[in-house]
């Protein structure tokens, strides 16, 4: 079976469909964690977001967060998609969170 037959087509759409005008955080192949509200998608998991930011791990400065505004991911990048609890996030303390970023999982064509 294709990962790409019609079957898993509707299955994908309808899971993706769920996260549209929610916030998502992407886990994308070459290991950067994007944020967004989700405005839409296509068939090949290209992923539109909007007020995107790039959230940058460091084990001495703490999470980074760089706004991108309106940001296209390209579906041959995304690893993960998942909701945010909006609520939960903005109790965060970002800056004071050290971690060691992500390695790339896989680098897109």
């Amino acid at each position: 079976m294709s990962l790409f037959d019609q079957d898993s087509d509707l299955n994908m759409s309808a899971a993706l469909e769920q996260f549209i005008d929610r916030t998502v955080s992407i886990i994308a192949g070459d290991g950067r964690i994007l944020v967004g509200l989700m405005k839409g998608f296509d068939q090949l998991v290209n992923v539109i977001l909007e007020n995107a930011v790039e959230r940058v791990y460091s084990k001495e400065h703490g999470i980074q967060q760089f706004p991108l505004g309106l940001y296209i991911v390209r579906g041959d990048n995304v690893a993960v998609i998942g909701e945010i609890d909006e609520e939960m996030d903005t109790r965060i303390d970002f800056e004071k969170i050290k971690a060691k970023p992500l390695e790339a999982i896989w680098i897109p064509q």
